[in-house]
Parts: structure tokens; sequence; C-alpha cells
């Protein structure tokens, strides 16, 4: 597991969706731009939906456990990046979902055999 930390509050994600997202804000926060990042909730941890405004201007850190940096899937991080502009925010999916995604929204990522 790996932990975003933000505005004090820490927040826990398996550390392969981590790195993904991690570059996604990253990409926004070097543009100076605010977004929401949006995510669901596992039952374990109570179910239901989570929308964090990001700034700029408040501290952000990622903590990951392991000792290696999982490969990066550039369709993931297209599909990231692409939800990040949008009106609803960076909204977190899978990696199937993102493939998913990026496979009908984004040009130019070539679907995953």
């Amino acid at each position: 597991m790996g932990y975003m930390t933000y505005g004090g509050t820490e927040y826990e994600f398996d550390e392969r969706v981590l790195a993904h997202v991690k570059v996604a804000v990253a990409a926004k926060l070097r543009r100076q731009e605010s977004f929401f990042v949006n995510w669901t909730k596992d039952s374990r941890d109570g179910s239901g939906r989570v929308s964090l405004w990001v700034s700029p201007y408040v501290p952000i850190s990622f903590r990951f456990l392991g000792s290696r940096s999982p490969e990066l899937n550039p369709r993931w991080l297209r599909a990231l990046t692409h939800l990040s502009g949008s009106s609803r925010g960076l909204t977190i999916l899978s990696e199937k979902e993102a493939e998913r995604y990026a496979e009908r929204h984004c040009f130019g990522v070539p679907a995953k055999d």
C-alpha cells in the first residue's frame, strides 16, 4: 500500500494506482491548476465516494512502502490526465477501466490486446 497525504489527512491506495495518480496530479500542479480528485471507497473503509479539492498552495506528499517503483502504463496515465481536465476532475480508475476509457475518449491511444 501507499499513501497520499493532503491537508494533514492521509489516504491509502494500492501502490500501483498511487504511482499513476502521482504522475497525473503532478502534471496539474506543475501548471499551477486546482482540480478535484475523486475515488470510490472500498467497503472495508465504509464505502461511499470521496472528492478532494487539490490546490497547488497545499502541500501534498506520496509515500510508497515498496522499494521498487511500479511500471507505469501510458494508457492509464493518459486516461487519468484526460479526466483531470474535465469538469468532474481526476477520477481514479482501475487500470482496466482506464484502458477502456482511453480507448473511447483519448485520441492516439491504441487499445491493449
